[in-house]
């Protein structure tokens, strides 16, 4: 007997027949195009804070309502300067969240440090009670990273860290403009780094920036990977650390002038980006909230994410226990081509570098990785999450749509899968 299926993995008709990829960004247009074009003519390197990265850094800190920012190279480089200035080093322990991109911990182990996994809930957000367990006398501070560009519940983050006595700190690299409680993410802790990668909600194509409002650490800021003239022209001749100006720590992190160009010029926009992600957003979120399988995330009203992606939770035992991955391959039959199971961004503890970190970084060489009981809910919200793009732009609801219908359209039809 022949079964038949609507399925296209099975030979049905695909919910989209356009060609992807069905989304990108940074949304380019013109006067992104002159803005570089400009700024190509003007100067492609800027050794001090003026111009263009003079421009981008007042808008930045306008727009994040701090004191101080300073641009880098990349999201990894913020993350490095921002632990360098707040005098992270060896010995020094700092609790990360078990599940985010590894450079939220990586930077920790060029700096002596080492990077301490608290697990996190079924949400994704850190569980402060693991945390709680993980403190000793090295503890220093806390990361609170907003995954997803969903904010973490930062009331609790500021009281958990007031009452032990360490630094917050935050990672907002998918979080551009998200909110908690009308504050934006990134002024709640003692600094903030945040990724201007291709992707991020605000794009540099590549780029990072750190927002504190601590003068004392913005000159370390500075000091880290802006050395010589800017250094020699922020840091007061008569502070202590006004002779190490020209060397700084020895390090170039900054941003390109033609990558604080479009970053500028996209800046603007960004209330508009994220206006319109929360409308898809929530539009996608209600099309799937009964859907069997599927949760869809449920911030608080008053939070307001940036919607870096939507992290749908599936859960395969109201789907006759298929895998996650069957599904997603079936999914993406169905033409909906950006969705995607997160790879980089995982339980930290699954990457050999917090292991046996040693056989890259020497002075690690006796360095003890997390213990099994750090990430093992980190390990079953990353192998849960099916991660679907959200569109900005009216014009992009109809494919919104399909893909919401690609996900209906399996889940209906999963037991097909299972023949």
């Amino acid at each position: 007997m022949t079964v038949t299926s609507p399925l296209a993995l099975l030979g049905g008709t695909p919910v989209i027949d356009a060609p992807g990829p069905h989304f990108s960004w940074p949304p380019v247009e013109d006067n992104d195009i002159a803005a570089i074009t400009r700024q190509l003519t003007t100067a492609v390197s800027i050794p001090d804070r003026s111009g263009i990265i003079a421009e981008l850094e007042d808008a930045l800190a306008s727009f994040l309502g701090v004191r101080h920012t300073v641009t880098t190279c990349t999201g990894t480089a913020a993350l490095h300067s921002m632990y360098a200035a707040a005098d992270i080093g060896p010995g020094d322990e700092v609790i990360v969240p078990a599940l985010t991109f590894h450079a939220t911990a990586t930077p920790l182990f060029h700096l002596g440090a080492r990077p301490v996994l608290a697990d996190v809930d079924a949400r994704g957000q850190l569980d402060l009670d693991d945390a709680a367990r993980r403190i000793t006398p090295r503890t220093t501070a806390l990361v609170a990273v907003h995954l997803w560009g969903l904010p973490e519940n930062m009331d609790a983050l500021a009281e958990f860290t007031t009452r032990h006595d360490l630094m917050l700190l935050e990672d907002g690299s998918h979080a551009h403009g998200a909110t908690w409680r009308g504050q934006p993410v990134g002024s709640f802790g003692r600094a903030a780094a945040f990724s201007m990668n291709g992707p991020k909600p605000l794009s540099a194509g590549e780029g990072g920036f750190i927002a504190t409002d601590d003068t004392e650490l913005y000159y370390r800021l500075l000091l880290h990977g802006q050395y010589n003239k800017r250094c020699r022209r922020e840091i007061p001749a008569n502070h202590e650390l006004a002779p190490y100006a020209v060397t700084g720590m020895g390090l170039k992190l900054r941003i390109h002038p033609l990558a604080a160009a479009l970053a500028h010029a996209q800046l603007p926009r960004l209330k508009g980006y994220l206006a319109g992600r929360e409308a898809v957003a929530d539009r996608m979120g209600r099309t799937l909230r009964d859907v069997p399988g599927i949760d869809v995330p449920h911030p608080p009203t008053h939070a307001r994410p940036a919607w870096y992606a939507l992290p749908l939770h599936y859960n395969p035992n109201q789907l006759s226990g298929l895998p996650v991955e069957r599904f997603t391959e079936a999914v993406r039959a169905e033409g909906a081509l950006d969705v995607d199971l997160p790879g980089s961004t995982r339980a930290l503890g699954e990457h050999p570098l917090f292991h046996t970190p040693g056989v890259l970084l020497p002075g690690y060489a006796d360095h003890q990785g997390p213990a099994a009981d750090s990430y093992t809910t980190a390990q079953r919200v990353h192998g849960s999450t099916v991660k679907l793009p959200v569109w900005h732009r009216e014009r992009d609801l109809n494919l919104a749509d399909a893909y919401t219908a690609a996900v209906i359209k399996v889940a209906e039809h999963h037991k097909d899968l299972l023949t």
